[in-house]
C-alpha cells in the first residue's frame, strides 16, 4: 500500500462539529471560548462583537465559529438580522430568563432598602430574579429606624433580613447605625454612594461624572442644577430621576458596588430550604 494515496487531511473536515448559531443581540450574556471574559453583548458588526463585563470592562472578540460560551455550551454568535425580534435570553441581572414562570408565594425573609429610588432600581434590574424567589422588598424610610425594624421583624433561620445602606463608609451616620445591629440572621450591607442615583454608571447619561455637591446644598437638587436640569421643585427631582432610572437597561448599567452588595442580600435570603 503506498502511504500517499489518501489526503491525511480530509478526514478532519468531515469530522467537525458544528455548533448552534446564535444571534448575539444586545445584553446577551456569553463568555469567549476560552472562558477567559464573560460580558453581555453591547453591539455587534458584521465580524466583530463587543461584551461588556458587570465591571464595565469593553473588549471586542471575532465573530469565529464555535467562538463563544453560552450556558456553558460552544456556540457559534453572529449578527442578528436586521429587524428580527430579540427573544429575551437573560433578564437584566444576567441571570437565566425563565419565560411563563409564575411569582413564587413570597417569603417570610425580607430585603430593605433606606427609599423609594433604592427599591425601583433594584426591581428595574433584579425584579424577574426577586419574583421567582419569592422575595419581597420594603422600605426604611431613613436609617434611623433599622434598629427598631430589626426588633420587630424578629429574625430567626426561617426569616432573615437583608438591608441596603447608602453611603455605608467610615465615620458616616450610616455605619455607626448599621453597627448598633448584631444579629446572626441580619446581614447589613451598603454602597458608598451619597445617594443611590450614583449607583447609575455615568456614562450611560452621556456624563462624565457624577457632579460634586457643596456641603449643605441638598444633594439631588444639586445635582440637578449642575446638570442643567430643572430642581427647584420636588416634581423636578422626581423627573430626574424617572430620566436616570430609564437610562439603565440592565446590570452593566451599574456600579459593581452596588451590585455585588444587591446580589449579596438576595443570595443571603435565599439560602433557606424552599417550602
Amino acid at each position: 500500500m503506498n502511504r500517499y494515496d489518501r489526503d491525511v487531511l480530509a478526514g478532519t473536515t468531515r469530522q467537525r462539529v458544528d455548533t448552534p448559531v446564535v444571534e448575539a443581540v444586545r445584553d446577551l450574556v456569553v463568555e469567549d471560548a476560552a472562558g477567559e471574559f464573560c460580558g453581555a453583548v453591547v453591539e455587534c458588526e458584521k465580524d466583530v462583537v463587543r461584551l461588556e463585563d458587570r465591571f464595565g470592562k469593553v473588549r471586542a472578540f471575532p465573530l469565529t465559529p464555535g467562538g463563544f460560551l453560552l450556558d456553558g455550551e460552544r456556540v457559534t454568535l453572529v449578527r442578528p438580522k436586521l429587524g428580527s425580534p430579540a427573544v429575551a435570553t437573560r433578564t437584566a441581572s444576567g441571570s437565566v430568563a425563565v419565560p411563563g414562570l409564575r411569582a413564587r408565594v413570597a417569603r417570610e425573609s425580607r430585603i430593605f432598602v433606606e427609599g423609594k429610588h433604592d427599591a425601583e432600581l433594584v426591581e428595574r434590574v433584579w425584579g424577574d430574579d426577586l419574583r421567582v424567589e419569592g422575595v419581597v422588598v420594603e422600605f426604611l424610610e431613613g436609617v434611623d429606624r433599622l434598629p427598631d425594624i430589626v426588633r420587630a421583624f424578629r429574625p430567626d433561620g426561617d426569616r432573615r433580613l437583608g438591608v441596603l445602606v447608602d453611603h455605608l463608609v467610615t465615620g458616616s451616620k450610616e455605619s455607626r447605625v448599621a453597627a448598633s445591629v448584631s444579629a446572626p440572621h441580619v446581614l447589613v450591607v451598603g454602597h458608598p454612594y451619597v445617594d443611590v442615583w450614583q449607583a447609575v454608571r455615568p456614562e450611560v447619561l452621556g456624563i462624565g461624572a457624577w457632579p460634586v455637591v457643596a456641603r449643605g446644598v441638598p444633594w439631588k437638587q444639586g445635582v440637578c442644577a449642575a446638570l442643567g436640569w430643572p430642581h427647584s421643585t420636588p416634581a423636578d427631582v422626581a423627573a430626574a430621576w424617572r430620566r436616570i432610572l430609564s437610562s439603565v437597561d440592565s446590570y452593566v448599567d451599574l456600579e459593581p458596588a452596588f451590585l455585588g452588595r444587591v446580589e449579596e442580600l438576595i443570595d443571603f435570603v435565599t439560602t433557606l430550604p424552599r417550602r
